[in-house]
């Protein structure tokens, strides 16, 4: 067996055997979290008429499934628009993070 043989299996072995030690530094990168309000998180409820309506009842039930259908679209806005902030907030944390790094993928 040749020197030079045995001294690159011998620095072969070492580097992995040092590589294997070291912690791994893939993290999952988890932007801020927004909670979600909890006007959002409720089912919608609409109106329902009664089995036998008379005319009052139609007029009350149109006032009321308008206003029931008002509320559910802005417990959907607000959903949404949570949604897109945390997702602006993530956006802007990749963006921040990637362009602090060095040569060689970690920070300075």
């Amino acid at each position: 067996m040749n020197l030079w043989t045995l001294s690159a299996a011998l620095a072969c072995a070492t580097m992995t055997a040092s590589c294997a030690n070291s912690p791994t530094t893939l993290a999952v990168a988890t932007g801020p979290r927004l909670e979600m309000p909890a006007l959002a998180d409720r089912p919608c409820t609409l109106f329902v008429l009664p089995e036998n309506p008379t005319q009052s009842d139609l007029e009350i039930g149109f006032a009321t499934r308008g206003a029931n259908l008002i509320s559910c679209d802005a417990a959907r806005r607000l959903a949404v628009q949570t949604f897109e902030a945390e997702h602006q907030l993530q956006d802007e944390r990749t963006r921040t993070s990637t362009s602090k790094r060095g040569w060689f993928g970690s920070t300075p």
